[in-house]
């Protein structure tokens, strides 16, 4: 097994958890917590992948690819949990690649925890399975349709084949649906967003009123923490957000006040916005094109429809509430922030 440790910190209750994904944004986040907590933190990354989120941080890091079972299997001896964070997220791109990474990777890991005697299998998925209805206080419950977009589709996929193999296998499962999560490290939402707020190019659809569903990274990363330990947890699903009854205007003039910007003032109707993602998309795939549009229909249902979720199954089943508020989760983002675009 091919690995390297970052540093060395005392190990506090022998605990061991493998993270995926464990160098990206909520990776990182997520081994730190797990750490506090008294863990030892094995992550798996691919061979080139960046390190920096993890510097300082005691991690035992491996080499491997969920598309690769031995790296896998080779990971997992002395694994009491596995937290699979690792995934192709995003709103634009091939089928065939978010089916292999999200599908077929979930698959793999699932099979070689499994086979390894792992005691607790964490999944990370997706608010989104539930869809953009428009509808708030959405639960665990809600309908899980069929969806158009590529990374919910794989995502929708990759947890119903994961409870079939759980209640085949024996293997202990949770699943953690996050929201949109955002914080320190968000290179791929907040840091682009601010950025365009910052040129005076951001802006709103429907007047930025439609509630959305925020998660400040490290609220969902104490929710894995909870998923991983609570014996409640197990063969259930819990949706992760920070709690709020938000819009998406109330959060973005929040986080303008934090960092000193000026508050968007453009906004744009939500059916003309609808119209243009989907022109964008159709000529971006005509031309074959590699890169996002600027306009997806993911994002302006995102901004624009009422996508909004209650903790409160957490709250009932693993007595969970989120620790960091809108105003600390904020104000240390905004320092974070400050540090990036110097």
């Amino acid at each position: 097994m091919a690995s390297e440790r970052t540093s060395a910190p005392p190990i506090a209750n022998g605990r061991t958890v493998l993270i995926t994904g464990a160098n990206g944004f909520i990776g990182s986040h997520t081994a730190a917590t797990f750490l506090r907590a008294g863990y030892r933190v094995r992550g798996l990354v691919r061979q080139s992948s960046d390190r920096s989120f993890l510097a300082g941080l005691d991690v035992e890091l491996c080499h491997g690819d969920l598309g690769d079972r031995a790296s896998l299997a080779a990971a997992l001896p002395g694994i009491d949990v596995v937290v699979h964070v690792a995934g192709f997220a995003s709103d634009w791109g091939p089928w065939e690649r978010f089916h292999t990474i999200n599908v077929h990777g979930t698959q793999h890991l699932a099979e070689c925890a499994r086979e390894a005697g792992v005691r607790r299998f964490v999944h990370v998925s997706s608010a989104s399975l539930h869809g953009f209805a428009g509808a708030r206080y959405m639960t665990e419950s809600s309908p899980m349709p069929v969806s158009p977009y590529s990374y919910v589709e794989s995502k929708r996929q990759a947890e119903a084949w994961l409870w079939r193999f759980a209640a085949q296998s024996g293997l202990p499962t949770t699943v953690v649906r996050p929201g949109n999560v955002w914080g320190p490290r968000d290179h791929t939402f907040l840091q682009k967003y601010v950025a365009a707020i910052r040129k005076g190019q951001g802006g709103y659809i429907g007047g930025g009123r439609a509630w959305t569903c925020p998660v400040y990274v490290e609220n969902l990363t104490a929710l894995l923490l909870r998923a991983a330990e609570h014996d409640a947890a197990v063969g259930e699903a819990f949706l992760a957000t920070d709690g709020l009854d938000i819009d998406w205007r109330t959060f973005t003039e929040a986080l303008c006040d934090a960092c000193g910007l000026q508050k968007p003032k453009l906004s744009m109707p939500y059916w003309f916005g609808m119209v243009v993602a989907t022109l964008m998309e159709g000529a971006y795939r005509l031309v074959r094109s590699r890169r996002d549009p600027l306009l997806t229909r993911y994002r302006i249902q995102n901004g624009g429809r009422d996508y909004h979720f209650s903790m409160q199954k957490a709250k009932d089943r693993l007595a969970f509430v989120p620790p960091v508020s809108l105003q600390e989760g904020l104000r240390r983002t905004a320092a974070w922030l400050a540090t990036v675009a110097r």
